[in-house]
């Protein structure tokens, strides 16, 4: 019985040791990261939903494609992969910490014929004289030797950067440290959205659950700017934001510029500029109607949405408003509505009414000739709210990763024995990697060697 318990637990130890394990996460890992890439994370925009199929909006919710980070099976991959690479770090290290800290002191023939890189040299001095000179020798070009004494044989041992051995396990705990701030990023962080009109403010946003997030503090919004290019496209987009505690403006937190990709950060919460529009809930729209017969211009008053009856069975409605129409109508600037008109009778028209240029609205044949005044609606600020507890833990990893990258590649450990015999001494050098690089610098050392007196 005891034994079918060891193999089943050897056969689990192995299991989480495999080479072919981490290949198969790191697989997985990949293609995850392209799905969350390619899909849209957190709350769905109305116009990514009417362009997929109702099936693939029910499969991809079901396997939790538009929250993957925050996914049970995705923090599964990490907790196996971490599991992975701490067994494979336990399996491995005792064998490389005893090769370092217990290096090879005396030299076997069957190791000396495995080296490439050999020298030797002749002297007329007693092997205590020459190993004297030898240890002062590698000490001065090298690094300082052990000596051990082998059957009448001197033994010079000497090493440099043993524990760049250890630069593969400083990665390894790189990417626990980058896993596990990834951990806390996705249990204790969230990222939303909120909008805030001028002149208002917002102390919490919407959760991934629906239920509201406090930030403990008010953000007001004191202005927003929009600058466009001549074609109507938006150049910049600009909000005046202030951070506010117990009815008091935060000191060097009042009248902060965003812009995108220059956020505000606060108390752990980021604030990036994502998005701008009108804010038209509760606004009013202000027009004119005028006979085309003559007379004198009425004035209306609507809100957006709303059908309002006018005279002889006519009904209006505003569908939409912009402060600045050159967005969308390239040549025309200023404040605009789409309206839709329906006389009685007839067919809904839809229109665009331009504030700045009345002759263009009536040049439509219609009865009544609209004339568009303005809106009292305010701009709102669109910001992605981002909050990460663990971004510095990941860091600390990234550090750590490329400290250990830097020691596994581009350093290593090089090991040079001097064996010292009556009237002759040999010396052998290996390195770790880079042999090429590490040749060139054993035979400098051997040529100095030749050139020394003994």
């Amino acid at each position: 019985m005891a034994t079918t318990e060891r193999s089943f637990a050897q056969s689990v130890w192995d299991f989480f040791c495999s080479l072919k394990l981490t290949i198969s996460l790191l697989i997985s890992l990949a293609l995850t990261s392209i799905i969350g890439t390619i899909l849209p994370q957190g709350q769905l925009a109305p116009e990514y939903v009417a362009s997929i199929s109702a099936m693939k909006l029910q499969i991809y919710s079901k396997l939790g494609f538009f929250d993957m980070y925050h996914s049970w099976w995705f923090i599964t991959l990490l907790y196996v992969f971490s599991l992975n690479l701490v067994c494979c770090s336990i399996k491995r290290l005792p064998h490389v910490f005893k090769f370092i800290s217990e290096p090879v002191l005396v030299l076997g023939e069957s190791m000396r014929n495995s080296f490439s890189q050999k020298k030797e040299i002749t002297f007329s001095a007693s092997p205590e004289t020459a190993q004297a000179k030898l240890v002062e020798f590698m000490g001065k070009e090298f690094a300082t030797p052990v000596i051990t004494e082998h059957s009448g044989d001197f033994h010079l041992f000497s090493q440099k950067s043993a524990w760049s051995r250890l630069g593969v396990y400083v990665v390894h705990t790189s990417i626990l440290v980058i896993f596990v701030g990834a951990i806390l990023g996705s249990l204790f962080g969230f990222k939303g959205y909120v909008n805030i009109a001028e002149g208002s403010g917002v102390t919490s946003m919407e959760g991934r659950t629906g239920s509201p997030i406090p930030f403990g503090f008010e953000v007001i919004c004191e202005k927003f700017n929009l600058t466009l290019y001549s074609n109507g496209a938006p150049k910049e987009f600009r909000s005046t934001l202030t951070i506010r505690e117990n009815g008091k403006p935060v000191p060097g937190y009042s009248q902060v510029k965003v812009i995108v990709n220059e956020p505000l950060s606060y108390k752990g919460f980021t604030f990036y500029q994502s998005s701008y529009g009108q804010a038209n809930e509760g606004s009013e729209h202000f027009f004119s109607v005028k006979p085309r017969s003559g007379g004198t211009a009425d004035k209306l008053t609507v809100r957006e949405g709303v059908v309002t009856s006018l005279k002889d069975g006519i009904s209006f409605k505003v569908l939409e408003a912009t402060q600045e129409v050159r967005q969308f109508m390239p040549g025309f600037s200023g404040p605009a509505a789409r309206v839709e008109v329906t006389f009685k009778g007839k067919a809904p028209q839809t229109f665009v009414v331009l504030k700045n240029y009345p002759d263009m609205n009536a040049q439509r044949g219609d009865d009544l000739i609209f004339g568009y005044e303005g809106t009292n609606a305010r701009m709102f600020t669109g910001l992605q709210v981002a909050k990460d507890p663990g971004v510095w833990t990941v860091w600390l990893g990234c550090t750590l990763m490329v400290i250990g990258l830097y020691i596994a590649f581009f350093m290593s450990h090089k090991r040079v024995w001097i064996v010292v015999s009556k009237g002759h001494a040999r010396m052998y050098g290996n390195a770790s990697k880079n042999q090429a690089a590490f040749g060139m610098q054993f035979d400098d050392l051997a040529d100095k060697l030749t050139n020394l007196k003994i």
